[in-house]
């Protein structure tokens, strides 16, 4: 599958130079452009065709609510997630109102940024596998894109949670909890509470394989 083409939108250098870093630290997307205004940023779109864009507030020209106004009403074909230090409940309001897929508020650390772009990632994925949509995926697509922004359930971190999908990305094939929990180092009940957890917001499958007698194996994989 191609990465996906990332446009960065951001007046400060250096907060530019870090963004920068943290996309090419996150598999599956790649540059493709970065501007320093919005009339950079709008040429820059049309001529580069960005699926993603990571658009700054506040730009010398224009803001970036502003700039989404226009991507809008001229109906580019792009995804935006906010990273910015506008924070107030106004602006956040009308941005999601207009479509911004997540909005991240600076400082952030890059285990929020990866996130954005990971969640970004397996939602386009959901849309673009199919030429056309049932009624379930569609439901799975925005259950999917609201709960991967919520806060994990009691009990669970992100810092295990990020261990058991890498590692199911890096086997890249169905494992039982107790095979999971060998390569992890992670008790077998820890592993399997992610898992379930996994399963029940359809990030992972469940493969049921029967034997000949007792209950049949679960197989796990994204």
């Amino acid at each position: 599958m191609n990465d996906i083409r990332v446009l960065i939108v951001e007046d400060d250098p250096m907060v530019l130079e870090v963004n920068k870093s943290f996309l090419l630290k996150t598999k599956g997307f790649s540059l493709v452009g970065e501007a320093q205004s919005g009339e950079h940023a709008y040429h820059a779109i049309k001529d580069k065709k960005p699926d993603l864009i990571l658009l700054d507030m506040y730009l010398p020209d224009i803001s970036g609510l502003e700039l989404f106004y226009k991507i809008r009403n001229d109906r580019l074909p792009v995804d935006i997630i906010m990273i910015t230090a506008a924070r107030d409940a106004k602006t956040v309001q009308e941005l999601t109102r207009l479509g911004a897929f997540d909005y991240l508020v600076k400082p952030f650390r890059f285990e929020r940024f990866q996130q954005a772009l990971e969640n970004y990632a397996r939602s386009r994925k959901k849309l673009t596998n199919k030429t056309e949509l049932k009624q379930n995926d569609i439901d799975e697509y925005y259950r999917n894109t609201f709960e991967q922004q919520k806060e994990l359930p009691k009990g669970l971190n992100e810092i295990t949670m990020k261990q058991i999908t890498d590692k199911l990305k890096e086997i890249n094939q169905p494992v039982t909890a107790e095979q999971l929990a060998q390569n992890t180092g992670m008790a077998r009940v820890t592993v399997r509470k992610y898992l379930d957890y996994l399963a029940s917001i359809s990030e992972v499958k469940i493969d049921l394989k029967y034997g000949t007698v007792g209950r049949p194996t679960k197989y796990y994989s994204l």
